[in-house]
């Protein structure tokens, strides 16, 4: 199924969304009105090993969405094969490789995204950072127009969550570093291509956690997308799981 197609300049554009996909009456292209009760949900871990606590959240998160009824597609990012530089920046084409071409199509598909990463240095893994550089172009995520300041936003109508590791408490990651890497997906990528963050949640410190405190925190994902449990909130929430504060909404 083709989910791309080529523009008059040979630049490729997101297909209708309504078309090939068989959508709820109550659904319009782009997406609008009542959210559907069944998702097509694409999990992205953006951690690039498999055996760390955020492939954990990641596999938690899609078990509890596929009990619940939802379609689940997952990208590991760190088995895919891509170039994470992007080397002309918007200047000229960078060919893209059949795994990227493949993650833009599931991303199409999808009318809800979870994105699984830890925070390093304050933001977010390079590997995830040039993931979104290759595939999140010009014509496929967002479209400048002469005369507009802000851009068409291509993604418009899907919903989001984030799920956050950090080894530092996440109350100090908020209050006093301002939390960029959770404000860079949010505000300058998702909600830049249409993209709505519905909620967040923060896990940490992950050193030093036992396992009853991880048990937890994935009790917490799961939680997210549990029968009749996912809906769409006004705004968006950042929630944090520290051992000493217990949940608290920021």
């Amino acid at each position: 199924m083709h989910t791309l197609q080529k523009g008059p300049a040979g630049e490729l554009r997101p297909l209708p969304l309504t078309l090939p996909y068989t959508a709820p009456p109550t659904l319009k292209a782009p997406f609008s009105g009542p959210i559907p009760m069944t998702q097509r949900i694409l999990v992205i871990l953006g951690h690039p090993s498999a055996t760390r606590f955020c492939s954990a959240l990641a596999d938690t998160y899609s078990h509890a969405a596929k009990i619940a009824g939802h379609e689940v597609r997952v990208l590991r990012l760190g088995d895919l094969t891509f170039d994470p530089v992007l080397r002309h920046g918007y200047t000229q084409p960078q060919p893209q490789e059949d795994d990227l071409l493949s993650a833009q199509s599931d991303i199409l598909w999808a009318t809800h995204l979870a994105l699984v990463f830890p925070i390093w240095w304050g933001g977010i893994p390079a590997l995830m950072k040039g993931f979104i550089d290759r595939i999140f172009l010009p014509g496929f995520a967002f479209k400048y127009r002469a005369g507009k300041a802000f851009p068409d936003k291509l993604l418009q109508g899907r919903t989001a969550h984030l799920l956050v590791t950090l080894d530092t408490p996440p109350w100090y990651y908020r209050w006093f570093y301002r939390m960029p890497g959770v404000h860079q997906m949010r505000k300058t990528t998702l909600a830049f291509c249409g993209i709505k963050p519905i909620k967040t949640l923060m896990f940490g410190p992950v050193l030093g956690s036992t396992a009853t405190q991880r048990e937890k925190w994935l009790k917490q994902a799961g939680g997210l997308v549990g029968k009749g449990s996912f809906h769409v909130h006004r705004q968006s929430r950042a929630v944090i799981g520290h051992h000493h504060q217990g949940d608290s909404s920021l």
